[in-house]
């Protein structure tokens, strides 16, 4: 049914299935090769292999996921699809024997990870076109947290080929997370930076910096913000799906403080007797804001003088960072945050020692 056969110091296996010759590169071990050849023999007698009748081209299957993606993500999250995809697809150019989906095993991934580790990219993690795009600003590899956040992503679309019928098992199951040791800590404001950040900004992005800093919500979910996510009875802003929008990391409450509260009782009145928008933040039209909301907080906060806020999710780190100082436990702020992962939350971690070590100035036994 098969045979090996050797090029220079390399065994190689040569099989035949479902009428599809596969050839494929074992390693320098001849009695590997010999029991690689042999399961992969059993595979295709139980019809296993991978060329089985469900099976689709990659390239098919990336195309029918990205069409899925735009019917049912955000636009946001089509984007961060879309992204990762790119990175797979010039990753399978350099790769042209993985051209079924069927091929794509934990070696693979792992080679995806290589292949990562090894591109030039610019600071967002983007590669460069060319080399003569390489400067001081690019660097050799994406950060091991942008890749472990790629694998995962992968994960979720080859989660959708299983649920689809092209897989039996998940790829990224058996892949390793790369250690993390070259992420920045999260930049977040002071007490005096959130003052002069409100103290600068017009009205309007005043309130929405508040509830920013306020609630921790992330971007998407203050746009989507509806009056009927208020639970003013139990004090509480409830992040849940609707029929135009899903949350990232799935439904969730936040308490929202005395400030919050007034502020939302007070943009609810004028509510009422103005534009009647479902949106606690609606766009001048009724519907979703479409403010530039990053370039705004850029703009403002170079007019307050402070220094290196350039992302509306330090906002967001802000929040996260003064619960920790102020002696929140982290999986209670990975609930109200809405991490999925409590690993994600840790990157607070070194905000904790000295409070953690007051707390325990307390005990008396």
């Amino acid at each position: 049914m098969g045979s090996l056969y050797k090029r220079g110091n390399i065994w190689y296996i040569d099989v035949r299935s479902a009428g599809r010759r596969i050839r494929k590169r074992i390693g320098t071990s001849k009695k590997i090769a010999e029991l690689v050849l042999k399961d992969a023999e059993v595979k295709i007698a139980r019809d296993e292999f991978g060329f089985a009748k469900n099976d689709i081209s990659l390239a098919k299957f990336l195309e029918r996921f990205r069409e899925y993606s735009e019917a049912n993500h955000s636009k946001g999250t089509c984007n961060r699809y879309r992204a990762v995809i790119d990175h797979f697809k010039r990753f399978q150019k350099l790769q042209p024997e993985i051209q079924f989906l069927s091929q794509i095993g934990a070696r693979e991934i792992d080679g995806y990870k290589v292949f990562r580790k090894g591109e030039w990219v610019n600071p967002n993690g983007d590669p460069v076109e060319s080399d003569e795009d390489v400067s001081e600003h690019t660097r050799k590899g994406a950060r091991a947290h942008t890749i472990n956040f790629e694998i995962g992503t992968l994960r979720t679309i080859f989660n959708m080929a299983i649920k689809w019928g092209f897989m039996r098992e998940n790829p990224t199951k058996a892949v390793v997370k790369l250690k993390v040791n070259d992420s920045k800590k999260p930049r977040f404001l002071t007490k005096e930076e959130c003052r002069r950040l409100l103290e600068n900004s017009p009205t309007t992005l005043r309130n929405i910096f508040y509830v920013f800093l306020n609630t921790g919500m992330r971007k998407a979910e203050l746009e989507n913000l509806e009056w009927s996510d208020i639970d003013f009875k139990r004090r509480k802003i409830k992040i849940q799906r609707k029929d135009f929008w899903t949350p990232k990391t799935g439904e969730r409450e936040i308490p929202i403080n005395q400030g919050t509260y007034d502020l939302l009782a007070k943009l609810m009145k004028e509510n009422d007797t103005g534009l009647e928008s479902d949106f606690v933040f609606p766009h001048r039209d009724g519907g979703r804001i479409k403010d530039k909301l990053r370039e705004q907080l850029i703009k403002i906060a170079q007019k307050a003088k402070i220094e290196g806020l350039t992302k509306l999710h330090s906002l967001r780190h802000t929040y996260a960072s003064h619960l920790v100082m102020n002696g929140v436990d982290l999986p209670t702020v990975q609930k109200l945050m809405g991490h999925s992962d409590i690993q994600t939350t840790m990157i607070y971690s070194h905000l904790a020692p000295d409070h953690l070590a007051d707390a325990v100035e307390k005990l008396e036994f």
